[in-house]
């Protein structure tokens, strides 16, 4: 078996960008922690988020249940051809872990992995938000990332520790085989009234809240909007 490596480790503190008086959305004041830069030795994974790294809105981004962000670089290759640009590689959507040999399809909430010498566990897969299209200038680019579904997803901090590139992801615990990343992104964008799938999903105890509230009104048969998520102040 090849076991998923870190290719990059990244991390950056939130920066201003824009012009606050601008008439275009996209070219508006913002202030953001999705540009991050790759670091090198061994970097501390504390409870919220890795050393030296930020967010520019803590409501939404960072915290426990979103201390990592995880991005498979395998990616990439097929964002470049579906934008036509080649400038669109690791880092562009702000992960602080570029992976090797590991994408939605092999992860499930709740894995736990041994990484150097931190613990960490799977949280939730990524929602995409306006702030990769403001980054990239690419008004619809979250919803594409929803499309096509390939989100990314978040890890928790079980064990905090230094970890470093090149160290690899060791399973120690699988409590959910059948909910993969890409098994829970099928649910929440191509299943939205399945009220069934929504109850099972919400019911793993080991999902974010956040996800567990927006899937338990679901299947209330609450719907709500993702414009302000995914269009936000572009518009």
């Amino acid at each position: 078996m090849t076991h998923p490596v870190i290719e990059q480790i990244r991390v950056g503190k939130p920066q201003t960008y824009g012009d606050k008086d601008a008439k275009n959305p996209m070219d508006r004041e913002w202030t953001t922690g999705i540009v991050k830069e790759p670091v090198s030795g061994n970097v501390w994974v504390g409870e919220t988020n890795l050393d030296e790294d930020g967010q520019g809105d803590r409501k939404n981004h960072g915290g426990a249940e979103k201390a990592i962000f995880i991005y498979p670089i395998a990616h990439y290759d097929r964002w470049q051809e579906k934008l036509s640009r080649n400038d669109f590689t690791i880092g562009a959507f702000g992960e602080n872990l570029a992976i090797r040999n590991m994408t939605e399809s092999d992860v499930c909430v709740g894995d736990t992995f041994k990484v150097g010498d931190a613990i960490v566990q799977v949280s939730q897969p990524r929602r995409p938000c306006w702030r990769p299209a403001r980054r990239w200038r690419i008004k619809d680019l979250a919803i594409q990332i929803q499309r096509e579904e390939l989100t990314g997803w978040y890890c928790r901090v079980l064990r905090e520790g230094y970890i470093q590139a090149g160290d690899t992801f060791q399973l120690q615990e699988r409590p959910y085989p059948e909910w993969t990343v890409a098994a829970c992104n099928d649910v929440m964008y191509n299943h939205k009234r399945n009220r069934e799938l929504s109850a099972k999903l919400a019911a793993v105890d080991v999902l974010a809240p956040s996800w567990q509230n927006t899937l338990s009104k679901r299947a209330q048969g609450q719907q709500s909007s993702d414009k302000k998520r995914v269009i936000g102040p572009n518009e």
